[in-house]
């Protein structure tokens, strides 16, 4: 009788049940390992768009109204004017364009001035759960705060009331 060459369907179903087992222990892992780099990404960013407020405010001796005004028009740039109080050119455009439907790391950014010597920027994952599950936040005090699980940061002083980020 010839031996015969190749592998039996036993054997294979081995080897998919196998494989199939280590997809079900590595994929959960993976997906916390890039919402936690989304997450730390968000906390960067917040950093740098409170040091455009800052260098906003020196420039214009006022806060920015909002997050569009910190970065350029488009994507293509600063206009050949020079910037303006509308587009200062401080922020990269993906940052300062920032929407739900336009994230940044899973993130979208926000700002806003409620009073004339406040500020507070906003992040927040575009899917909670699945893009982030930290809401981000700073203000003039330049402490990056989060509350988890992500709500809204509905003003001024709710974003200074939470903790801060360890590191800061």
């Amino acid at each position: 009788m010839a031996k015969q060459k190749g592998f039996s369907l036993i054997e294979l179903l081995i080897v998919v049940a196998i494989i199939l087992i280590i997809a079900a222990i590595a994929i959960p892992n993976l997906l916390r390992a890039r919402i936690a780099a989304n997450e730390s990404s968000a906390a960067a960013a917040v950093r740098t768009i409170v040091t455009a407020e800052m260098s906003y405010s020196y420039s214009y001796q006022v806060y920015a109204p909002n997050i569009t005004s910190l970065g350029p028009p488009s994507s293509t740039g600063c206009p050949s004017s020079g910037p303006t109080t509308s587009s200062a050119c401080i922020l990269d455009y993906q940052i300062s364009s920032t929407t739900v439907s336009n994230p940044k790391s899973g993130y979208y950014f926000a700002a806003a001035t409620p009073q004339a010597l406040q500020f507070y920027i906003e992040a927040h994952p575009s899917t909670p759960g699945v893009t982030g599950v930290k809401g981000f936040c700073a203000a003039e005090d330049n402490a990056v705060r989060f509350n988890n699980p992500n709500a809204a940061i509905a003003s001024h002083d709710a974003c200074i009331a939470l903790l801060p980020v360890i590191g800061n």
